[in-house]
């Protein structure tokens, strides 16, 4: 049996060696307190980029509308006098369709572009693809590489202008193929939080030439190459300037919600933070009490 006199002693061992062992498990709290703070830091930095660019899109938004009713006109024209022709497809063997795809070179605005790739990944026959933007060529080449014959990078910088749709018809024009017809691929303008996968037809020479009311226009056949790539040129105008506007509408929608789920994620990482900081605190208060009890009991 121990005398009075070891007895302070063996307490004041026994509290240094509780907080021998304390020790690591404050500077383990202290760790995971700077891992919580630079979290939170770095998840307010995101926070304000998102805003910044939901603010940038939303300036954008009003002048993307505007050109895409401007660019409307163009192609609802080309479309009446295909339609009052009456202007069909032509089948023929060793003929093929053209599919011209809509995107852009930018990201950061939800599964737009994914939209396009699955719209072109489900179609069953046979044809060649003209993209325009990487987003869905970079999707599309993994799935349909063989059958990319041209592409345009650049695309998506600034609102689309005619002279644009008009460099990129020339040089589908120019392609080797045979084409029945050119299908372009867009995304068409609902509302500012909705969009589809839509398509508008361009057609051949041949298929003009064979439309039962081709006569009523009394257009001259040297003029029709001039005619075609007009056309085309307008419903590429039409195309873009819809897909545009939808990129900025879905960007402007992304980033509202980025910046609603980084709040939230602040809110959370705030309360754990400050969960952490307390219990540390705690900690520090209890070693402080036991020493001083020890000290007492000395």
């Amino acid at each position: 049996m121990l005398s009075r006199a070891a007895r302070p002693a063996l307490k004041a061992g026994a509290a240094a060696s509780s907080r021998a062992v304390a020790a690591p498990s404050t500077t383990a709290t202290f760790a995971t307190l700077r891992e919580i703070e630079g979290r939170l830091k770095s998840i307010r930095n995101i926070e304000k980029i998102t805003k910044t660019m939901k603010i940038v899109a939303s300036t954008k938004l009003t002048r993307a509308q505007r050109s895409m009713q401007e660019s409307r006109k163009y192609g609802q024209t080309s479309n009446e006098v295909y339609n009052s022709a009456e202007t069909k497809s032509i089948e023929g063997e060793g003929k093929k369709k053209l599919v011209v795809v809509c995107s852009s070179d930018k990201g950061l605005c939800g599964g737009i572009h994914s939209g396009l790739s699955r719209y072109i990944r489900r179609q069953t026959d046979t044809f060649d693809i003209v993209i325009i933007g990487e987003k869905c060529r970079s999707q599309l080449v993994r799935t349909n590489a063989k059958d990319i014959v041209l592409n345009f990078a650049g695309a998506g910088k600034d609102v689309p202008t005619f002279a644009e749709a008009q460099a990129i018809a020339d040089q589908i024009v120019q392609l080797p193929g045979d084409y029945t017809e050119v299908e372009i691929v867009y995304n068409k303008f609902i509302n500012a939080t909705s969009y589809e996968p839509s398509t508008i037809a361009a057609f051949s020479e041949d298929a003009f030439l064979s439309s039962p009311n081709y006569s009523a226009f009394e257009v001259e056949e040297d003029v029709l190459p001039n005619l075609r790539e007009y056309g085309l040129a307008n419903s590429l105008y039409w195309a873009l300037s819809e897909g545009h506007a939808c990129e900025i509408s879905a960007r402007r929608n992304a980033m509202d919600n980025a910046s609603k789920n980084a709040g939230e994620m602040i809110g959370k990482y705030q309360i754990l933070y400050n969960r952490t900081r307390q219990a540390a605190i705690t900690g520090e208060l209890v070693e402080i009490i036991t020493g001083a009890i020890a000290s007492e009991d000395m």
